[in-house]
């Protein structure tokens, strides 16, 4: 059994879809995102009292990248991985890291728009700055996606894997700061992929995600 140490709306949520893809048997550990995540209990489990962290098999792994390639090789015949020797393997690990390059951007934001309660303290430069970046992320998917290869459904040219969830998570995040609407190819991909089930059930219940609107404008008022 899996362990899965997960707080609504943060990086967990791409091991929780991840978990639900896989078909893997699991528990879920839910976590308020405050101050309790640095417990010395969670500390020996996440050494920087992050989320996501799993337990399995007697151990603990942190960081959602390395997680994600656990189980990708943990779960082969779910096809969500692409193990040493496959030609999309190169290409599977670039973009399922590039996901983290969207979410520090995501994250950047999360904390002026959201940690920030009060409006005085947050800075239009970083606002306007990280929602750019954001943009940016989105313009490198979007050159992916146009690459006029057969079946550019996904990512991968060999279909939907985990740099699918993982990228797409991380833009589930960016939309509440940056909009798809400059990005058609973008904008189908995630869509094509937030139609799973699977997505779906990793979604947080109402009233125990991070954000409390739907969009958040890079300059309020």
């Amino acid at each position: 059994m899996i362990t899965l140490h997960h707080s609504p709306e943060t990086r967990s949520m791409r091991i929780l879809w991840l978990l639900k893809e896989l078909e893997a048997p699991f528990q879920v550990i839910p976590h308020p995102f405050d101050k309790s995540l640095r417990s010395p209990e969670y500390l020996t489990i996440s050494p920087a009292g992050r989320v996501p962290a799993i337990e399995m098999d007697g151990e603990s792994y942190h960081e959602s990248g390395a997680i994600t390639e656990i189980l990708c090789e943990r779960y082969p015949e779910r096809g969500l991985g692409r193990l040493i020797g496959d030609l999309d393997r190169p290409d599977w690990l670039v973009w399922l890291h590039f996901a983290e390059t969207i979410t520090q951007h995501a994250a950047a934001l999360t904390q002026q728009h959201v940690a920030l309660r009060d409006p005085a303290t947050r800075s239009p430069i970083v606002t306007r700055l990280e929602a750019a970046r954001l943009a940016k992320c989105y313009a490198a998917i979007e050159g992916r996606l146009s690459t006029p290869v057969e079946n550019r459904d996904y990512l991968l040219t060999s279909g939907f894997s985990a740099a699918d969830i993982a990228v797409g998570q991380a833009v589930y995040l960016g939309r509440f700061f940056a909009r798809l609407d400059e990005f058609p190819e973008t904008a189908k991909w995630y869509q094509r992929i937030t139609e799973r089930p699977a997505f779906a059930e990793a979604l947080p219940l109402p009233g125990t995600g991070l954000y409390a609107q739907d969009f958040y404008p890079a300059v309020e008022g």
